[in-house]
């Protein structure tokens, strides 16, 4: 099969194996022991192709893959426009990335190293905006 068509078409067996890689003791993902929340993924849209790799091995269900918003299209500049209408603008998105258990799954499986895991800023620092001393 070629290649450029793999990358868009997904087998059943594969999604099955890469959702149950989290759960299994045996397979990459599975020391991911952090709780929910601690960490974000965060996708870089100026690199994401929209492959959809890091849909498949995550074991959270933590992305999806969509069309590029104008607004977010348009700040973009122009050699990354280029190349993100030759990927009919699709980036990843994380709607459920407070189910992050930050396995690293995605960030390795990632072609173009558009995804990275950043710490979430506790909710109590979000709401303050700061930290006070004491």
């Amino acid at each position: 099969m070629n290649k450029f068509l793999r990358l868009h078409r997904i087998e059943p067996d594969e999604r099955a194996h890469a959702k149950s890689s989290g759960t299994d003791d045996s397979q990459p993902g599975s020391g991911c022991k952090q709780p929910p929340g601690v960490f974000r993924p965060i996708v870089d849209a100026r690199r994401c192709e929209g492959k959809g790799d890091c849909v498949v091995v995550c074991p959270y269900n933590v992305f999806e893959v969509g069309r590029l918003s104008d607004e977010r299209f348009n700040a973009m500049p122009l050699l990354v426009k280029l190349k993100l209408m030759a990927h009919g603008r699709r980036t990843a998105y994380t709607p459920g990335a407070d189910a992050c258990r930050a396995c690293g799954l995605c960030v390795a499986a990632c072609p173009e190293k558009a995804i990275r895991l950043l710490r979430s800023v506790p909710r109590d620092i979000q709401e303050v905006g700061h930290v006070q001393a004491d």
